[in-house]
């Protein structure tokens, strides 16, 4: 008896409406994979281009780029575009949580956010993060943005909350 290793070659086998097959869950896979990466906190747009200073647990300095060519930019707003506030929070989050130090932190809490000036593209938006309390389990900051000498954006405190922290409501 004679056996033959299976033809890679071969066209696959068709399949009936409704029906999937190995290459489908692969590609359904990977697009699962790359979805939970960008949920995880992988992210497209980076929270900021350079760490200019870093004490951790008590400030850290960095800068934001912004380039014309975002994507946000299109819908908000097409004829006078607007970084949005969340974008610049998320970047002043970022740096919180290199100021925080080494561990796993995520925002628990943002307290006295004022925008008081719009971001728009090619601006460079330099970002402070001053700790004003640390512990392992929490750190909470004061942050702000700056545009050349102008104020964009103050949080009066950011708090991070470490990743043993159980969260309200939970066990």
């Amino acid at each position: 008896m004679t056996t033959t290793a299976p033809r890679t070659d071969a066209a696959p086998a068709p399949t009936a409406p409704g029906q999937t097959t190995t290459a489908d869950a692969d590609v359904r896979a990977a697009a699962l994979t790359r979805a939970r990466a960008r949920a995880a906190g992988a992210q497209a747009v980076p929270a900021f281009d350079r760490l200019l200073e870093l004490v951790e647990g008590e400030r850290a300095v960095a800068v934001r780029n912004v380039p014309a060519t975002l994507a946000c930019f299109t819908a908000h707003f097409p004829r006078h575009p607007v970084l949005p506030g969340v974008l610049l929070l998320e970047s002043l989050t970022a740096l919180a949580r290199a100021a925080a130090g080494p561990g796993s932190w995520h925002l628990a809490a943002v307290r006295g956010v004022r925008f008081k000036h719009f971001v728009g593209p090619g601006d460079q938006v330099h970002l402070t993060v001053e700790v004003s309390r640390h512990s392992p389990r929490q750190t909470e900051c004061r942050a702000t943005a700056r545009v050349g000498d102008r104020v964009v954006a103050t949080v009066r405190a950011l708090t991070l909350a470490g990743a043993t922290t159980t969260r309200e409501g939970t066990a």
